[in-house]
């Protein structure tokens, strides 16, 4: 599904030098549920970012489904994301002034779909998230449970085949953050959805396939719980 060869990220100013990542080699295979632990500040996000080319790495080569994806222009990586990969954050990013379908369809409008297919598509995603009788509500009327739902459900509209989520229950209780994990892995058990997700919850951790730890911008060890 995706694989990351020798990544390198270096952010530079005029004064200063910071390697955020050196000597990534990292696979994910196609239904895999994969987490991704570290301290602060050890590159997660960064790794995260490039992962859903929403960054370029330094050094290194990223393949997506076998597909060499280095050379390709800001308009062509735009494309190729929002048809292959949905995103999960932690601050949820919804729009406040937007009812909770309307935030839902919002990946659609960059694709060549008809105003009442989007919405058939919103309203099944708001299906599978348990939210269809909050449809109409906004996202201040809503817990936060129920935010990072219709976040989920905006990153399966577009029915990707990988997710990345960046401490998708940091947020939350535990109660909401279980409900939120029992969602994500329904998502990776019945659609075969790729899963890689950023936490500092190693029990959270633990219910996925695979827990790859980093350390000051390195991989230092990569554990299996069961088989994908």
């Amino acid at each position: 599904m995706l694989s990351l060869q020798n990544i390198e990220k270096i952010y530079r100013t005029d004064t200063i030098e910071t390697l955020a990542l050196q000597n990534i080699n990292l696979e994910v295979a196609k239904g895999e549920f994969l987490s991704i632990m570290g301290p602060s500040g050890c590159g997660k996000s960064t790794l995260l970012n490039i992962m859903g080319l929403l960054d370029a790495p330094t050094g290194g080569a990223v393949s997506f489904e076998n597909e060499a994806l280095t050379g390709f222009s800001d308009k062509k990586l735009s494309q190729f994301r929002n048809q292959k990969i949905g995103f999960i954050f932690q601050s949820y990013h919804l729009i406040n002034d937007l009812p909770v379908l309307d935030n839902v369809e919002l990946p659609l409008l960059y694709r060549n779909v008809s105003g009442s297919e989007r919405r058939r598509l919103a309203q099944e995603a708001l299906e599978k998230v348990g939210l269809s009788n909050r449809m109409k509500h906004y996202p201040s009327q809503l817990s936060g449970g129920q935010k990072q739902r219709v976040a989920i459900a905006r990153a399966i509209v577009g029915r990707p085949h990988l997710i990345l989520a960046d401490e998708p229950t940091g947020n939350l209780d535990s109660a909401m953050g279980n409900e939120i994990m029992e969602i994500l892995e329904q998502l990776n058990r019945d659609d075969q959805t790729t899963i890689v997700m950023v936490t500092h919850d190693e029990n959270m951790a633990k219910r996925t396939h695979r827990l790859v730890r980093l350390f000051d911008g390195s991989l230092v060890s990569s554990n299996s719980f069961y088989n994908a």
